[in-house]
């Protein structure tokens, strides 16, 4: 497996970026430059991270393409496709959104999310980004939510059918689909079912932990790794499995010494699961 951040952590220029995380041990990376922004600075980061040997694993997206507005609608798919295209530029693993929300929140949790209405819309704005992209060597993916499409491994396969599209694949971010106490007490036999489901599917992951708390009802909350029960080498070691060069990226932080702390604490825990360029 390859170790990386999802932040590009303070620097100023690309080579320093990519030695940056070089010396901590990372070999795989988030692309940090987006589409909309000049080639020469794309060439610059994409050229540093090749000299570097890093991978370039994920570009993200981060936007609601079923928002409810149809100009914030447009523009989000516009931006989606032109995140994919970039993705296909750099040879990176994938690009990662998630699948959108039917509410105000772009990324929250609505009952009509899960409705007939929203499968057939979620599978017609993967179908038209991929299309539209006509990408060939990366792949649209959709990062799982504990409250939209999908939320599970077998969701992940419907969608996967429904879809029908050859560069559609998945990101996995396991910890997000901890959405029940079934899930939290049996994290191990999740992670397997994942691994059994989605096996070579799966271009990318992310990494973090996630933390029962005692008060009623259920509450999960998420925390940096090894703040919570989640079972992280478990999980490192059956990605390693499927894909030695399988990148597992450490997100959600706030500022760049926290990721230098926890970024330190995953690599005591995966001592000799992760490649050291």
């Amino acid at each position: 497996m390859r170790l990386g951040t999802s932040s590009p952590l303070r620097h100023s220029s690309a080579d320093e970026w990519a030695k940056n995380h070089c010396v901590l041990g990372c070999s795989a990376v988030v692309f940090p430059v987006q589409s909309n922004e000049p080639l020469d600075r794309i060439d610059e980061y994409k050229n540093a991270a090749e000299k570097n040997g890093l991978m370039i694993a994920e570009v993200g997206i981060w936007r609601n393409a079923l928002a409810a507005n149809e100009q914030e609608r447009r523009k989000n798919l516009d931006y989606c496709v032109e995140q994919l295209r970039l993705a296909d530029y750099l040879g990176a693993r994938c690009a990662v959104n998630v699948a959108g929300a039917f509410g105000e929140r772009w990324d929250g949790g609505y009952k009509a999310n899960f409705t007939d209405e929203a499968w057939k819309q979620t599978v017609s704005m993967i179908q038209y980004i991929i299309d539209t992209a006509n990408v060939k060597d990366t792949y649209f993916t959709i990062e799982p939510m504990p409250w939209m499409i999908p939320t599970s491994p077998k969701q992940y396969l419907r969608l996967i059918e429904m879809v029908d599209r050859d560069r559609f694949a998945v990101h996995l971010d396991a910890i997000n689909m901890i959405n029940s106490a079934e899930r939290y007490f049996g994290m191990e036999e999740f992670i397997d079912e994942c691994a059994e489901l989605l096996g070579s599917k799966i271009r990318s992951c992310h990494l973090k932990d996630v933390h029962l708390k005692q008060e009623y009802t259920i509450q999960l909350e998420e925390f940096a790794p090894g703040q919570g029960e989640f079972p992280l080498r478990y999980y490192a070691e059956a990605m390693d499995k499927i894909d030695s060069d399988m990148p597992m990226i450490l997100e959600h932080l706030n500022t760049d010494e926290e990721y230098l702390k926890y970024l330190a604490y995953l690599k005591g825990q995966l001592n000799g699961l992760y490649k050291v360029l």
